[in-house]
């Protein structure tokens, strides 16, 4: 459903998609009141940046910010810096901590995810952070200096990008990964390996195939070090964890709405509720072949804030589809993702992995669902377009000695690619 002019929306979470959502509200020309439900106090910041540019100091905190202040303020758009804590759905009534009470035409949930927390003894304390706030990343930015040893528990992508940071820093890095592969989840085993051989010549020790048994704490209360799962112990004095998210579902799930790894929306990114809309890494979405999709990822986020500002100021309905794309900077290592790659049956290489500056093409069926590139954007974009366009990219073509992307899109006159950024 549309928001008629002069309806209320509110919107909770002030990350990529709730941001993007009251942005693209006001540039639809929805002309009702737009109401952001922000946990901190800090202006609605970019996550991405924490673990790379702001932690090495290359950012500074001014340039986080998605917008100034008076932004918010021209547009018209109220920021609360609250807690919501129930849904009143029969009154149509956001409850917040202390007791107010928000009246909403619409309601938009785009609470985010929280990181799973280290189920071992010795996890809660000083010196053990798990970064995913300007807070957590202010904290790392004043230890690393003073931390010589350092542990990262879990290869994921948060992972490894602090671990490049820290080991550029000098410091000594150990990560630990029940997974025999750094990104194993997310990568080929192709891409995962370049990776584990870059890192490990920077200096950067891999324990693979171990959990965290314990983390032993010195007198002063800080890190000493971990036990890890075989029973061998590595010292460190900064503990970092990335060990993947939860979704928060807990306000839609105590509204009565249905969560299943994440709230559940229909096509048009509608709950149950058709006065409540949900959107960015706490949504579970159908694809068009009827399994269910949750991502966390800011092109996600920020797509489907774009395709519920067009439903709800215009009344545009349309499933949503976008193509999924992420990113990750390692050191001198910038990997770029275009497609899923779940469910590939081949894989093909191409360019110079010697030179760190390669593409894994996947495929499924014999069709292109998946680029893995290193160091080549063009071969990002190109895959982009190919990936969103209506013509398949089968493997036979991939395979030809003089293969491009860029050369078979422009062949085929692929549709651009498009922007996802708060605009």
């Amino acid at each position: 459903m549309s928001a008629p002019p002069g309806q209320r929306i509110v919107i909770v979470g002030a990350g990529h998609a709730g941001v993007q959502a009251a942005v693209s509200l006001r540039q639809e020309g929805h002309a009702g009141p737009v109401i952001l439900i922000d946990g901190e106090d800090a202006l609605p910041y970019q996550r991405p940046p924490l673990s790379k540019a702001y932690l090495k100091g290359d950012m500074p905190v001014e340039a986080l910010a998605f917008r100034r202040a008076s932004f918010f303020e021209q547009n018209a758009i109220e920021r609360l810096t609250a807690t919501a804590t129930a849904i009143d759905r029969a009154a149509r009534r956001l409850l917040l901590e202390g007791g107010i009470a928000l009246p909403y035409d619409h309601l938009i949930l785009a609470p985010g995810a929280r990181n799973r927390v280290l189920p071992v003894p010795g996890w809660e304390g000083p010196g053990v952070v798990g970064m995913r706030t300007l807070q957590d990343a202010d904290l790392l930015r004043r230890r690393l200096p003073e931390a010589r040893r350092v542990a990262v528990i879990g290869a994921g992508f948060i992972g490894l990008e602090f671990a490049a940071v820290a080991a550029a820093a000098g410091a000594r890095v150990d990560v630990v990964e029940l997974g025999e592969l750094p990104m194993g989840r997310a990568l080929t085993s192709a891409t995962a390996r370049h990776f584990l051989a870059h890192h490990a010549r920077a200096g950067i020790r891999f324990h693979l195939g171990r959990g965290v048994a314990r983390i032993l704490r010195g007198a002063d209360g800080q890190p000493a070090g971990l036990v890890l799962s075989d029973g061998s112990e590595l010292a460190a004095n900064l503990v970092v964890y990335g060990i993947g998210v939860l979704p928060n579902v807990e306000l839609a799930q105590s509204a009565g709405l249905a969560c299943d790894n994440g709230i559940v929306v229909d096509r048009e990114l509608c709950t149950e509720d058709p006065h409540i809309s949900a959107i960015g890494d706490a949504v579970s979405w159908p694809l068009a072949d009827e399994r269910r999709l949750r991502l966390e990822s800011v092109q996600n986020a920020v797509d489907q804030a774009r395709q519920l500002g067009l439903r709800l100021a215009r009344g545009v309905r349309a499933p949503y589809h976008a193509l999924p794309w992420f990113w990750s900077d390692q050191g001198a290592l910038r990997l770029q993702i275009a497609g899923l790659a779940a469910g590939h049956d081949a894989t093909h290489t191409i360019g110079e992995p010697e030179a760190d500056r390669f593409s894994v093409l996947c495929f499924a069926g014999g069709c292109l669902v998946c680029v893995e590139s290193v160091n080549r954007p063009a071969d990002h974009m190109a895959a982009r377009r190919i990936l969103a366009g209506r013509t398949p990219l089968p493997i036979e073509e991939a395979l030809r000695p003089d293969f491009s992307l860029k050369g078979w899109e422009a062949s085929r006159g692929a549709p651009q690619a498009g922007a996802a950024a708060v605009s």
